[in-house]
């Protein structure tokens, strides 16, 4: 069983940063491939980034692309998401989840834990 905890969301001005964190319980962080969604109300829930067991793969989804960077510390059981030039579209509830497989997907089925989430708002 792993357990997910984001933090580092809030509200910011729009072209300014965020740093989320999730920190993974379990011990099978270092195996499994790690993703960043977000949800607004009435939408889908959209992919936004995922990495690889090691860091070495990592996959964007293309409103994000040059804005976000995803990286993982695996002594630290933590993934982040780097948020940069946020726009008010950003504003969302953002989740990390991981896959128990060791490459990385935007696909979120296949992601086998979620965490809560942390609410992120940029204002204009």
């Amino acid at each position: 069983q792993v357990q997910l905890v984001e933090s580092g969301g809030g509200l910011v001005q729009a072209g300014g940063s965020l740093r989320l964190s999730c920190v993974a319980s379990g011990r099978i962080f270092s195996a499994s491939s790690m993703g960043w969604f977000r949800q607004t109300p009435g939408k889908e829930r959209e992919a936004l980034a995922a990495i690889s067991w090691n860091g070495q793969i990592t996959l964007y989804t293309d409103s994000v692309k040059g804005r976000f960077t995803i990286f993982r510390d695996n002594a630290k059981n933590t993934v982040y998401l780097q948020m940069d030039n946020l726009k008010p579209e950003d504003t969302a509830v953002y989740l990390c989840a991981a896959d128990r497989t060791p490459l990385a997907t935007l696909e979120s089925y296949k992601y086998d834990y979620w965490g809560q989430g942390t609410q992120v708002t940029v204002s204009s």
